[in-house]
C-alpha cells in the first residue's frame, strides 16, 4: 500500500495552471481556491516538506472533494488527484478516533451483515415481479452470452435488476458471493478494507469463466475496472481485462431488447461521473415504445451528493443537487433516469422541495414499471 511521500513527484508536477478550477464543480459552486485540486496540493505538498500537519483543517478540505475524476480527466499533467487525496485521508483518519469507528463499522462483519439485514427485509418487496413490461428479443441459443454478475451493495438489497435479467433470453447469469466494489471506503479513506474487497472479488472473479462481468451501477463499474488499472501497471505485457465488462443499458443494446409502455411518457437521463460509456442511452430508449427521451441540459454534471460529502458538506452538495434539479425539471419529462445509486439520492435530494416533481429510478427499475401513476 502507498503512503503519501510516494506521491511526492505526482504533487511537485502540478503547475497551479488552475485549468482543474474551470471543471470542478466544488469550486464552481465555492470559489475557494483550497477546495480545488492544486489548492489541496499546495497543503499536501507543506505537509510532506514539514511544513505543515495533516490535520482536520485540511483533512476537511479533503472531503470537500465529489471524487468525480474529471479534475484527473482533465489534468494536463496526468496526475491521478483522487487516489493521492485518498492516501492523504487514510494517513489522517487511521490515527483519529473518529476514522478508528468509521473503518470499525466497514469492516467486512459489521458491513457485510448490514447488508445482508437490508437485503433480508427487502425480500418480500420483490417476489412479486411486476408485468407492465413487454419484452421482445430473438431466441438464437447459439448466442447465449455467460455474464458474471456483480450486484454491488444496493443490488442485493433492491434485485430489480436480477428480476429483469430473468426475463431475457440467450443469458446464463453467473453470480458470487461478491464484497462491496469499495468505493465507499475509498472515500473514506480506508485502504486497507478497500484492499480486502478488492483482493476477495478478484480472487472470485479469476475462478470464472465468462464472456463479460455484468454490472448495473457505474460506481461499481469504474471501480472494478480500477482493479485492473492497478494490475496492469504491474504487469508484462498489460492486460487489457477492462474490455471484459459490460453494463446493463449495453446488454440490452447488444441483445436487442425491445420495450413497451403502455402510455406515452417523458424520460431523462443523468450521467453518473464514474460512467465512462454513454452512447447507448439515445439507442435504449428508441427501443422503448412510448418512451420520449429528452436530453436534459448538462446531462454529465455532478449531482452533488457522492456519498459522505453530502453528510459533510450538506449545504453545498444541496446547491449543487438544485442545480441538476431545475435541469431536470426544464425537460418537463415524467421520469429521470440514472445508473448510480448515490445519485440516485443526489436528484432526489435537489427535487425534495419540487411539487409535481418527476419520478426518479434506476435503469431496471424504470424498464421493470413502465406504468405511469396518475
Amino acid at each position: 500500500m502507498k503512503k503519501l511521500v510516494d506521491y511526492k513527484k505526482d504533487i511537485a508536477k502540478c503547475s497551479k495552471c488552475g485549468l482543474c478550477q474551470s471543471v470542478c464543480p466544488v469550486f464552481k459552486e465555492t470559489g475557494n481556491e483550497c477546495a480545488v485540486s492544486k489548492g489541496k496540493f499546495v497543503m499536501l505538498d507543506g505537509v510532506l516538506k514539514g511544513d505543515l500537519k495533516l490535520n482536520k483543517n485540511i483533512n476537511k478540505y479533503l472531503d470537500m472533494c465529489l471524487k468525480c475524476g474529471k479534475c484527473t480527466n482533465f489534468c494536463p499533467s496526468g496526475i491521478d488527484v483522487c487516489k493521492i487525496f485518498e492516501v492523504a485521508k487514510y494517513e489522517y483518519a487511521k490515527n483519529t478516533l473518529l476514522g478508528k469507528i468509521i473503518f470499525f463499522l466497514e469492516s467486512k462483519y459489521v458491513f457485510g451483515n448490514v447488508i445482508k439485514i437490508l437485503k433480508h427485509l427487502s425480500s418480500r418487496k420483490y417476489k412479486k415481479i411486476l408485468k407492465q413490461v413487454q419484452i421482445d428479443a430473438p431466441n438464437d441459443p447459439t448466442t447465449t452470452l455467460k455474464l458474471l454478475y456483480f450486484k454491488g451493495c444496493v443490488g442485493n438489497i433492491f434485485p430489480q435488476t436480477r428480476e429483469l435479467l430473468k426475463q431475457i433470453p440467450n443469458i446464463n447469469i453467473i453470480e458470487k458471493d461478491f464484497d462491496c466494489c469499495g468505493i465507499p471506503f475509498l472515500s473514506s479513506g480506508n485502504l486497507e478494507r478497500y484492499e480486502e474487497a478488492k483482493t476477495h472479488n478478484l480472487k472470485l472473479i479469476e475462478e470464472c469463466e465468462f464472456d463479460y462481468i455484468l454490472t448495473d451501477c457505474a460506481s461499481c463499474e469504474s471501480t472494478l475496472k480500477g482493479y485492473y488499472n492497478e494490475i496492469t501497471t504491474s504487469v508484462t505485457p498489460p492486460r487489457n481485462d477492462t474490455s471484459l465488462f459490460i453494463n446493463l443499458g449495453e446488454l440490452l443494446v447488444k441483445n436487442n431488447v425491445r420495450f413497451k409502455s403502455e402510455k406515452h411518457i417523458k424520460v431523462t437521463f443523468h450521467k453518473p461521473c464514474h460512467m465512462e460509456n454513454y452512447d447507448y442511452i439515445k439507442l435504449l430508449f428508441e427501443n422503448c415504445e412510448n418512451v420520449e427521451y429528452i436530453e436534459m441540459n448538462c446531462f454529465d454534471d455532478c449531482c452533488g451528493f457522492a456519498g459522505e460529502f453530502a453528510i459533510k458538506n450538506h449545504k453545498l452538495s444541496a446547491d449543487i443537487s438544485q442545480k441538476k434539479a431545475k435541469n431536470i425539471i426544464d425537460t418537463g419529462a415524467n421520469f429521470v433516469v440514472t445508473t448510480c445509486p448515490s445519485c440516485i439520492m443526489g436528484i432526489k435530494q435537489g427535487l425534495f422541495s419540487v411539487k409535481k416533481a418527476p419520478k426518479v429510478l434506476s435503469l431496471s427499475e424504470f424498464l421493470l414499471n413502465l406504468k405511469i401513476e396518475e
